[in-house]
């Protein structure tokens, strides 16, 4: 069985209200969703919160989930980065930095899982310097750090509309580019 297999199982278990399928769900992706939590937030004690929230919406719409061929990480880092840039929103407040120390959950991915994790950041990265480097910075700002499109839009100085095109075209780019 695939890592995508298990995880996709592991999903349908807990949609059937298994614990211990839940459990295992939290073991193994715990650590990335944290540190999606933690890239956004920059802040540890929210982003545990965060997390909590995140596994507490896995279990009461893991049947929402739908197999389609597309990794259920994807939904998973879907629902955390939404909740954290929610969050963060929410706060409207600087981040205090962290020390690099802090950066690291507690419960580190094994091996397998951390190359897997350096390979899809590659792969990813690669497909960002496709992109137009002003491009490739909205989209950063927009899906990493958790700004709205009207904040780039004041940023930059481009209309609103404009910035929803550029994004929406630049995903579809990275999607094809991801696809290859």
């Amino acid at each position: 069985m695939t890592p995508q297999e298990e995880v996709e199982n592991l999903i349908a278990r807990v949609a059937m209200g298994d614990r211990t399928a839940f459990a295992q769900l939290y073991d193994r992706t715990s650590a990335k969703l944290f540190g999606v939590c933690l890239r956004v937030l920059e802040d540890r004690a929210e982003a545990e919160e965060v997390l909590q929230e995140v596994f507490v919406t896995v279990w009461n719409k893991a049947d929402m989930y739908r197999v389609n061929g597309y990794s259920p990480m994807t939904w998973l880092i879907t629902i955390t980065r939404n909740r954290a840039v929610d969050r963060r929103r929410a706060l409207r407040q600087p981040p205090a930095p962290i020390e690099t120390a802090d950066l690291m959950p507690d419960d580190k991915p094994g091996p397998e899982a951390s190359a897997i994790a350096a390979s899809d950041a590659r792969l990813i990265r690669a497909c960002l310097d496709e992109l137009p480097r002003a491009r490739a910075h909205l989209v950063r700002r927009a899906y990493l750090d958790g700004d709205s499109y009207a904040d780039l839009a004041a940023a930059t100085g481009v209309n609103l509309n404009t910035i929803r095109t550029w994004l929406r075209r630049s995903l579809i780019a990275l999607r094809e580019c991801l696809s290859r």
